[in-house]
């Protein structure tokens, strides 16, 4: 097993390419990245016959930015039409134990059109499954789609990937919530907090603040948790929001304001360059003014990888430097464009 693939956001192959070559050297798993652009995934070519298996053992799959699933490769079907789907998918995966079977594709429009043939695959291929199947098995299968004709068959590690079969949870937008950018920040806490610490995390009563809010898309998710706000933004906010009694909308800079007291919450989103973003969350974290943070790092044209490890590096240097135990995680999410989301807390207990 020499190949993994690993799916990505349509046009940012070059930026999971990238990182996996420098993660997987780091992990000693020699190998390149074939990468095409606009595909959805690319494809980790090791060097030795368990290279696939090693990387996705040695990598800790939470540590990938531009990663949204990934899988040891074990077969590449390509098949005449109208023949057999369910045959060679289970003959390659004889020999493997899995807890089940997951069908996926890429996040393009032509992936998207094979869901309504995964849906009518799932039936017959999970009975043909069923000898294979064990509750406390370390692998899930996978079966990666490029057509009903070209598709690869694999293994996803359960404890070392993304719980979401697409790598991202499916999210229904709030009708009272004044933009979609509401689900950015609702699927940040899903995807970058472990999800036996949201409870400890997320509170009623919380005090928050939200640089850049309106017109209060972010400041929508806190308000529904119950959280006191501090919107800073000079344009308008969502009357609902206001009339909910929880926002204080104050038409200040979010570069220039300071809180008058620690806040639980930290939130960002503002159309900048990450270096500045960067600079002031280092502010607010170093100076002690908010417990956690969740802030977008809006990415450049070129080098989004490279850019992205040199600003997050700077981050842990001036918190360690700070004498701050601090978690860090970051994700682009599928709610992101050409961004990512970062998560900043104390390091649990």
């Amino acid at each position: 097993m020499q190949q993994s693939l690993i799916t990505c956001r349509a046009g940012l192959e070059s930026d999971i390419a990238a990182e996996i070559q420098v993660k997987a050297a780091a992990a000693g798993v020699p190998g390149f990245v074939r990468a095409q652009a606009g595909q959805g995934y690319v494809i980790f070519e090791g060097y030795q016959p368990d290279s696939a298996e090693q990387l996705v053992q040695r990598v800790a799959f939470a540590d990938l930015i531009f990663a949204r699933q990934w899988m040891v490769v074990l077969a590449h079907v390509q098949r005449e039409e109208r023949a057999d789907r369910v045959t060679p998918i289970v003959e390659a995966l004889q020999g493997h134990s899995c807890q089940g079977c997951w069908l996926t594709f890429p996040d393009t429009n032509e992936g998207k059109s094979l869901s309504r043939l995964t849906r009518k695959l799932e039936k017959p291929l999970f009975k043909a499954l069923q000898p294979l199947q064990k509750s406390k098995a370390a692998w899930i299968a996978q079966v990666f789609f490029l057509s009903g004709e070209d598709f690869r068959v694999g293994l996803t590690p359960v404890k070392n990937a993304s719980p979401w079969e697409l790598g991202y949870p499916r999210l229904r937008q709030p009708s009272t919530a004044p933009s979609r950018s509401t689900l950015k920040l609702e699927e940040a806490w899903l995807q970058l907090i472990p999800e036996h610490l949201r409870a400890v995390y997320i509170k009623p009563f919380q005090k928050a603040v939200d640089l850049g809010a309106a017109p209060g898309g972010w400041t929508w998710q806190l308000v529904h948790r119950g959280m006191q706000v501090v919107a800073v933004d000079n344009g308008p906010m969502d009357k609902g929001l206001m009339d909910s009694g929880q926002v204080t909308h104050l038409r200040e800079d979010a570069f220039t304001y300071k809180p008058s007291r620690q806040v639980d919450w930290l939130v960002c989103d503002i159309v900048e360059k990450p270096a500045r973003v960067a600079e002031l969350m280092e502010r607010w974290l170093t100076k002690g003014w908010c417990r956690f943070a969740i802030f977008n790092l809006k990415l450049p044209m070129k080098k989004r990888w490279q850019e992205v490890d040199q600003i997050l590096t700077r981050l842990r240097d001036e918190l360690e430097a700070a004498g701050i135990q601090y978690q860090l995680s970051a994700r682009q999410l599928y709610h992101d464009r050409e961004e990512i989301t970062v998560f900043v807390g104390p390091r649990p207990n």
